[in-house]
């Protein structure tokens, strides 16, 4: 996975978020196993980490993760879409939805891992029609 420096660093949120920030490992490292070619993209200013294809722009990605003092938010871009067979998702934008991750453990359950897999797949499917 390719990361874009321009707006933050990883290493940039970690040190803001402190503790809360070890329960991004999980869906950082899953993103970067789906999608080795894929690029990373920290934002100083809204102190979040978000991944997905190339072009930069919200549209292109999939996922992101944002630290707050107890928990993180594990968005997903186009979360109204996706399946959620154990109604993990939170939110009611138009399009954005999130799992509140609130230890390491909860960013390993596999239906956190399935949503992740969805995401990716569902921009894939969209980016390339």
């Amino acid at each position: 996975m390719r990361v874009n420096p321009r707006l933050g660093s990883y290493d940039e949120i970690a040190a803001q978020a402190s503790d809360v920030l070890r329960q991004v490992d999980a869906p950082r490292k899953l993103a970067h196993e789906l999608h080795p070619d894929g690029v990373e993209t920290a934002s100083r200013k809204e102190r979040s980490i978000s991944w997905g294809f190339e072009g930069g722009k919200m549209q292109y990605w999939y996922a992101y993760a944002m630290p707050h003092k107890a928990h993180i938010n594990l968005g997903l871009s186009h979360g109204v879409d996706l399946p959620d067979p154990e109604d993990m998702l939170k939110g009611n934008g138009k399009r954005l939805r999130h799992v509140k991750l609130r230890d390491p453990a909860a960013a390993m359950a596999p239906a956190v891992r399935a949503l992740m897999i969805a995401a990716h797949k569902e921009r894939r499917a969209a980016l390339t029609t």
